[in-house]
């Protein structure tokens, strides 16, 4: 009986070598995830603020803002005294 139960332990441990260097060899295969290209940053015209460009609210004449709500703070006129 002992003698069954040294085998199952040795087949057990047989198994868990060969499947964590199985993992280990997947891990080695699989490419490490390039990082992305950096996103170009613009300037918010009302605020002096930087933001990707992607999320830059631009406007026909080539300005550009950080938020709706800038673009349309700069087109009006401030208030006059």
């Amino acid at each position: 009986m002992k003698v069954l139960l040294w085998v199952l332990i040795a087949i057990a441990v047989v198994i868990w070598l060969s499947y964590g260097k199985k993992q280990r060899v997947r891990a080695e295969r699989t490419p490490a995830p390039s990082p992305s290209s950096p996103e170009a940053m613009v300037r918010c015209d009302h605020c002096g603020t930087y933001i990707p460009a992607s999320e830059a609210v631009t406007t026909s004449s080539g300005k550009q803002f950080c938020s709706e709500e800038h673009r349309l703070l700069h087109a009006t006129p401030g208030p006059s005294a």
